[in-house]
């Protein structure tokens, strides 16, 4: 059996997720290696490195989602598994694949156990679920921040595909949230803050403290929803799924909605007011007080500690 990885990539540069994917497919048969888009020689270079990819198909795409999908369509006679990670771009491609291949996709998935069966979270992360997928394709969407990602140092083939695909959609901006901090779906360290920052401003300890520690930054839907944040920091249910070694939450109560997001994360710090707050009581380490008075000392302390990013 042979498997298809869609690539993630934004902005010329492959996603850590692609490598995450990969990995967590490894076992289920030789893995090819799509990238779709507009001038992506170097990104196809890159995920030509990762481990486990026996070849790197390039082609071109109009970069909407319905025109992506009918070149995946195209594709995917020749796989048993057509995959790709649970971001917003896989789950807006991978839906319509499998609506036209008329088989039941099998989404967001955080463990493979075999060929034909997978664990997702269900409940809003609640339970989890194993289904058994005995299609003869199979459509998956992969949760990447569950799995490690994929070693490097392959050399893989790279095979440019020609092809001319008519999309009805046309893509006529963009508009993004520009950051030089790590990518949040797959970063080691997430430093999240909660709508007890009180304002925009006020939330920039999140970032200075962020930025010192080298992490992502996230918040809360009450905290974006209130214009603290941008849309693309929200961690939770309705937002960005998390697994990294470190969160640090700090102004965050832990509404379920939020818990969703970040069950993945190894090691969890809170700081809040509230020692009865939800995420206080599922902390690893928590401490109680007032946040603009841990913060400012926890940044001084880092300063003596030379910590410098």
């Amino acid at each position: 059996m042979s498997v298809l990885v869609i690539a993630d990539h934004d902005l010329g540069v492959l996603s850590p997720a692609t490598a995450r994917v990969v990995h967590a497919v490894s076992e289920l048969g030789p893995i090819d290696l799509l990238v779709l888009g507009h001038g992506t020689t170097d990104i196809a270079t890159e995920a030509a490195k990762l481990a486990g990819v026996t070849k790197v198909l390039v082609a071109d795409s109009p970069n909407t989602a319905d025109g992506d999908s009918l070149v995946i369509e195209r594709f995917a006679n020749g796989y048993s598994y057509i995959v790709q990670s649970a971001g917003s771009v896989g789950k807006d491609r991978l839906p319509r694949v499998a609506a036209k291949l008329d088989i039941m996709p099998v989404t967001d998935i955080v463990e493979v156990l075999g060929p034909t069966r997978f664990i997702r979270p269900i409940y809003a992360g609640n339970a989890l679920q194993t289904v058994t997928d005995n299609q003869a394709k199979h459509v998956l969407t992969i949760r990447a921040s569950a799995f490690r990602a994929a070693a490097t140092g392959n050399n893989a083939p790279i095979e440019t595909i020609e092809n001319a695909v008519v999309s009805a959609a046309k893509l006529i901006a963009q508009h993004r949230t520009e950051s030089d901090t790590p990518d949040l779906a797959t970063a080691q360290i997430v430093v999240g803050g909660g709508v007890a920052l009180g304002s925009a401003n006020k939330f920039q300890l999140i970032e200075q403290l962020a930025k010192k520690l080298g992490a992502a930054i996230g918040a809360t839907r009450a905290a974006v929803d209130a214009g603290y944040a941008p849309n693309d920091w929200q961690v939770g249910q309705t937002g960005k799924i998390i697994a990294p070694d470190l969160y640090i939450a700090i102004g965050i109560s832990g509404a379920l909605q939020h818990l969703a997001g970040i069950q993945g994360a190894k090691k969890i710090v809170a700081i809040n007011s509230d020692s009865e707050a939800p995420l206080v009581k599922l902390a690893d380490v928590a401490l109680i007080g007032d946040l603009f008075e841990i913060i400012p000392q926890l940044l001084t302390e880092l300063d003596k500690a030379g910590v410098k990013r």
